[in-house]
């Protein structure tokens, strides 16, 4: 046995020592696969949904966005989505964003109108005040110029109040927190971290209805396939506390997940993620749903 794998064996027993957060359950509702005829179609790693479930903004690494409708049946599952291109993120000097200042990986609703993009290729936060505005750059916090390349902002946040959080995908060791960089009143600070916990990496985030801090989380393992966690928080001040692992899915039980959504459905709260498929024929893009029991 390779000595990395039999390291990891033991590092993966350690933890399962550890005492851990607590657990709460997360009810699967169904895998939907999306497919369009369009050579630009797929690498979806950031979602938005509005009118209940029934409309749905899909961002991919290329910058190309997609919108569509969700019809869904009676008990709220999804029964079709009518899906096509509605264009591509501009740049501030170019047409659209290049591939030097593309990679874009989260999406996070303005309070007032718009959207913000988090970047992992050249790391940043930008401010769009439509599909096909130019954006503004936000200032950019002194850690981000020494992150990782396609490993940093792939999680982006806001709250009720406007501000806005983001999280790197890794955190540099694996016994070192993922720090939350928060943007308020014209500045960046770091109010709190998230405990890395085994091999999984932070790759999506959201802040629910209810005013928690939800955070997707993603392991790979060659010729083994994708595992997906869920974590949840409540936000305190400038805390987190009360983590809960609401979902840790089975490894290849769904695709790459990336992009996250937290929603009211009429029957409670609802997780939507959409799978990011790389561009590559061995995966698929598909939509995943499981309702939050757990008060």
């Amino acid at each position: 046995m390779h000595q990395s794998i039999v390291l990891g064996v033991i590092l993966s027993l350690c933890q399962s020592l550890l005492p851990g957060p607590a657990l709460a359950e997360a009810v699967f509702l169904q895998s939907y696969r999306l497919t369009l005829d369009e050579a630009e179609f797929g690498g979806f790693s950031a979602i938005s949904l509005s009118q209940g479930g029934r409309e749905l903004s899909l961002l991919s690494d290329r910058g190309e966005v997609y919108e569509g409708e969700i019809s869904r049946d009676p008990a709220g599952r999804i029964a079709g989505v009518a899906l096509s291109r509605a264009g591509r993120l501009r740049g501030q000097r170019d047409p659209y964003v290049s591939f030097f200042r593309g990679d874009a990986e989260g999406i996070a609703a303005a309070p007032d109108g718009g959207f913000y993009v988090s970047f992992e290729h050249w790391h940043r936060v930008w401010y769009y005040p439509g599909w096909d505005a130019k954006p503004r750059a936000l200032p950019r916090h002194p850690d981000f110029g020494s992150m990782q390349r396609n490993s940093s902002l792939e999680a982006l946040a806001t709250d009720a109040d406007g501000r806005i959080y983001t999280i790197p995908e890794r955190s540099g060791q694996l016994d070192r927190p993922f720090p939350v960089y928060r943007f308020q009143n014209g500045n960046w600070d770091i109010p709190f971290s998230i405990p890395r916990r085994g091999a999984f990496l932070v790759v999506g985030a959201d802040i629910g209805p209810d005013g928690r801090f939800y955070v997707l989380e993603r392991s790979y393992r060659r010729f083994l396939g994708f595992e997906s966690r869920l974590r949840r928080f409540d936000m305190t001040g400038d805390g987190l506390t009360n983590e809960v692992t609401l979902l840790r899915t089975a490894r290849g039980r769904h695709d790459n997940l990336e992009g996250l959504h937290i929603w009211q459905a009429p029957d409670g709260l609802r997780a939507t993620m959409v799978s990011d498929d790389n561009f590559s024929w061995f995966q698929v893009t598909e939509l995943v749903e499981y309702r939050l029991d757990d008060p």
